[in-house]
């Protein structure tokens, strides 16, 4: 990679908030400082991948213990949005008040506008199955521990696919 390139694209993580770390992918979002120090705070670390375009904007919402907050309008914990990286997999740092039982919620609004639609994509943390009946999981299948330090935890974005929704083939992940 030329100088040039590599210049503008430290420049562009450094616009979305991403925090480089040598001999590792980017952290992306403003607690990007909370998952590269490794202290003893409470963090998760969403390694997000299966996006089906390379465009708009990545929203990382997680919830706190009580199951009746999860995906109810105005209760998140904590909300993070990102642009959506030229490729790859994707690491968002959300920095937590104290260790305990999280829920992660991932939506990918593919044409950035801000509302959801048909063909945005979205996934939960232990990535439980979705249907287009029933698109929200129980709290008990995306509830994930987190103590001090650094939990990292994978969420597969899935989108609808004629009158299904799963995660896109793996030949056409970017």
């Amino acid at each position: 990679m030329s100088k040039l390139k590599a210049l503008f694209a430290a420049a562009t993580m450094f616009a979305a908030g991403a925090v480089v770390v040598p001999a590792q992918a980017a952290v992306f979002g403003p607690d990007a400082a909370a998952c590269a120090r490794g202290g003893g705070e409470a963090a998760v670390l969403v390694n997000v991948e299966g996006f089906k375009q390379r465009s708009g904007m990545l929203r990382v919402q997680v919830y706190g213990d009580n199951p009746a907050d999860f995906l109810a309008k105005g209760r998140k914990l904590k909300r993070i949005d990102v642009p959506v990286s030229r490729t790859g997999p994707m690491a968002v740092c959300v920095a937590l008040p104290q260790p305990g039982q999280y829920a992660v919620a991932v939506r990918h609004d593919v044409d950035g506008n801000g509302k959801s639609g048909w063909n945005d994509g979205g996934g939960f943390s232990r990535n439980p199955r979705i249907s287009l009946t029933s698109l929200k999981p129980d709290y008990r299948e995306v509830a994930i521990p987190v103590g001090r330090g650094v939990r990292e935890v994978g969420v597969v974005l899935n989108y609808r696919q004629g009158l299904s929704i799963k995660p896109i083939a793996m030949a056409s992940r970017g």
